[in-house]
């Protein structure tokens, strides 16, 4: 398996050149040049396994033999689950009615990014003990990717981590899982500004070769491609686990942000199994507009919601989806891509966005009060707590009564977000948070008006001075 950038400038990479990358050097991200498709035989054959099973086959099809031997990938994916809290990893809630919920929230800080990035910090770890060298991660988060970066590599002696946080736009409890984190290795930034800003400085780092070179700057937010390949594998769990039958569909549902999680599905079906998906956003609805009527432009302002992982206004993996429905036409890609990053707007074409909706089949925006109205019904009618981000999910088996098997992905636990958990009225949920309030913190500011790209740069060099 070889990759690419989904503009073209990079081609012929090795698994271990993209995972050790952030933005590719055209500005694009990286891609497998070929998208592996699974024969009939397989797909019935892979129904028997557990998830770590299923992460391991998936990772397989993506990470040739030569870069990491079938016992070494076996015990990274395994020792990188070890965590969780519950046996299966994954846990399906089958409420009355066909409201099947996804639980991908039983890691370490309680949302689902944790059954990616543990896998990935655990990849990282395997190629960095083989060479002996120092990588420094550095990403910025809308809410969950922050903490669940940090709990991956935390002690680690040959990763230091730099996080970017929009502080007073992630529940405390999210700001609270990162600067409770003392370890020498993580170095947090509250950044007084949207999730949106504060990526400007991280790609203006990544944009600079040099830079990148001398400190080995990599990302592990969904820009990265192992994130992503280790995201695949959820789908095919939650396939296995809801479908009549091996070989009829089911229909996943899926908070949506950067798009990260979404890409994931779509390339899961590109592997043959036989899933549609629905986009749920919040009022920050770009990647609905984009999916359904091919309006990507960005708008002036990102509203601050209920569910503020998904409160961004640039949602960097629909250049991977543009790449996946053109075939992995990378001049394609790039034209979409220069036109958009031009002038902040793009209307996706036709061919591209008519392939799209052959996977992604619909989409929901979904109001603050339309979340609250959901928690509140679901735990009425349930007695079950959602997270307001799986609520943008759950809306839709509000909507859509059709007979075909349907998995509502809940990305978080409500414990992350009391605010809204009372909003809706139901009790608070404190489990794995409620010693949060009584640990001390590190972190340090970056203030409106400040060079927030000088700032980053300064510590990036400072780390590799203490490495050194």
């Amino acid at each position: 398996m070889k990759y690419c950038s989904t503009r073209g400038k990079e081609k012929g990479l090795a698994f271990k050149d993209v995972l050790f990358s952030g933005y590719a050097k055209d500005g694009g991200l990286y891609m497998p040049e070929v998208i592996p498709k699974l024969s009939d035989s397989e797909i019935k054959e892979w129904s028997t396994h557990s998830y770590p099973d299923l992460v391991y086959l998936i990772s397989r099809k993506f990470i040739s033999e030569e870069e990491i031997p079938s016992h070494a990938l076996k015990d990274i994916i395994n020792g990188s689950l070890k965590r969780f809290r519950t046996p299966k990893i994954i846990e399906i809630e089958r409420l009355e009615g066909g409201l099947n919920i996804v639980e991908l929230f039983h890691g370490t800080t309680l949302a689902f990014k944790d059954l990616a990035l543990s896998v990935v910090g655990g990849l990282l770890n395997f190629f960095l003990k083989e060479s002996n060298e120092h990588v420094t991660v550095l990403i910025g988060t809308s809410g969950d990717t922050g903490s669940a970066a940090i709990e991956s590599v935390r002690g680690r002696e040959s990763i230091d981590i730099v996080v970017l946080l929009p502080h007073g736009r992630c529940t405390r409890i999210q700001e609270l899982q990162m600067t409770t984190v003392i370890e020498d290795n993580v170095h947090v930034f509250c950044v007084d500004g949207t999730s949106d800003e504060l990526d400007e400085p991280i790609k203006r780092c990544f944009a600079d070769e040099e830079l990148v070179a001398e400190h080995q700057l990599i990302s592990i937010n969904s820009i990265n491609w192992g994130r992503i390949m280790a995201q695949v594998a959820h789908y095919f769990y939650t396939y296995y686990q809801l479908c009549s039958a091996i070989g009829q569909p089911v229909k996943i549902v899926v908070p949506t942000g950067a798009a990260g999680n979404i890409t994931a599905g779509c390339l899961a079906q590109k592997m043959g199994l036989p899933i549609t998906l629905v986009a749920g956003v919040n009022t920050n609805d770009i990647v609905a507009r984009t999916l359904s009527r091919g309006d990507f432009s960005i708008r002036d302002n990102v509203c601050q919601t209920l569910a503020p992982a998904m409160d961004i206004q640039v949602p960097y993996n629909v250049e991977r989806l543009i790449y996946l429905h053109t075939n992995g036409d990378t001049k394609r890609v790039k034209e979409v891509m220069d036109s958009y990053e031009e002038v902040g707007k793009v209307a996706v074409p036709e061919d591209i966005l008519k392939s799209l909706k052959n996977i992604v089949v619909d989409t929901l925006v979904v109001t603050d009060s339309q979340i609250t109205e959901v928690m509140k019904k679901v735990y009425k009618e349930h007695n079950y707590i959602l997270c307001p981000h799986t609520a943008t999910a759950a809306a839709y088996h509000y909507l859509s009564k059709e007979e075909i098997p349907r998995g509502y992905i809940a990305t978080a636990s409500p414990a992350k977000f009391p605010e809204a958990v009372e909003r809706a009225g139901a009790p608070p949920v404190t489990e794995g948070v409620d010693h949060l309030e009584d640990l001390p913190t590190k972190f340090s500011w970056m203030k409106k008006g400040e060079d927030w790209y000088s700032i980053l740069r300064n510590k990036i060099e400072i780390i590799s001075a203490q490495k050194k």
